[in-house]
């Protein structure tokens, strides 16, 4: 009877969801380190080792004739970039805090706010160790060279998104099935290490192998990516659309799907699994 309401304005809400957010992406960056410093020297080793390794890799396989013509270095940077902003931001937002985590019982906490921290909390780490790596290679080795740098940073932006759209339906379903949700997981990482196409050129492969690739979006990113870094290369067997399409498909039935989830929910999941 005696209580008094506050009208908070739509630019309120809006300005409130963003600084939890904020807070709450720098809380993701900082969960597995002490310091976000750490976190992004643990994003530049990673990237680095697997960029060393596909390297040696293609050049003992006699592979490198079959590269894009210009920097080779470059050419295999360009696939593992898109391939580790992929891949982490999936992982990113499938292990996000979900309705059952302690997180939530603090208001106004909940797993919209979790969902889009850890997926900013993954583009922001990769996105400073990929730029880092980059300016090191342009400052050490040799000039940087990339025919459309803002094509190349929207199909990093993409990448991004598609991982965030397949994290979103993992974690959906992690509460229902969290073995197979893991299983799921790690052959998605794993298979991609060659499937994504990362390894070897669209426009070489003969019709019947680039079918078995064509169904990855991945596989479409990474060379439309080349497309914008590379003059001389201009994709033939790929396209945006696809990737951009099911990437949509998969974020709204993984928001509708987590958006269930969530109304089933209960603590005794997270205590009897």
């Amino acid at each position: 009877m005696f209580t008094s309401t506050q009208n908070k304005s739509l630019w309120f809400g809006v300005f409130r969801l963003f600084e939890l957010i904020y807070h709450n992406t720098v809380r993701s960056v900082r969960r597995g380190h002490r310091d976000a410093i750490f976190a992004i020297l643990s994003s530049i080793g990673q990237t680095l080792v697997m960029v060393g390794a596909f390297y040696l890799f293609i050049d003992f396989m006699g592979m490198r004739a079959l590269a894009i013509r210009g920097d080779f270095l470059l050419y295999v940077m360009s696939g593992i970039f898109v391939f580790m902003v992929n891949i982490k931001a999936m992982g990113a937002v499938a292990g996000s805090e979900g309705p059952t985590s302690p997180m939530m019982q603090h208001l106004p906490m909940n797993t919209t706010i979790s969902i889009w921290s850890s997926a900013f909390s993954s583009l922001y780490t990769q996105v400073i160790g990929l730029l880092v790596i980059l300016g090191g290679y342009h400052l050490l080795w040799k000039p940087l060279e990339i025919d459309d740098p803002v094509g190349v940073s929207l199909i990093i932006l993409l990448a991004w998104i598609n991982g965030c759209s397949i994290g979103v339906v993992l974690l959906a379903l992690k509460p229902w099935f969290p073995k197979a949700t893991g299983t799921i997981q790690q052959i998605y990482s794993r298979f991609n290490m060659f499937a994504s196409g990362k390894m070897f050129v669209a426009n070489t492969l003969p019709l019947y192998l680039a079918a078995f690739f064509s169904w990855n979006p991945l596989f479409h990113i990474i060379d439309q990516g080349r497309g914008y870094m590379f003059i001389n290369y201009n994709p033939l067997k790929t396209g945006l659309t696809y990737p951009i399409v099911i990437s949509v498909i998969f974020l709204v039935v993984g928001l509708i799907a987590e958006s269930q989830t969530r109304r089933h929910a209960s603590l005794s999941w997270s205590a009897g699994r």
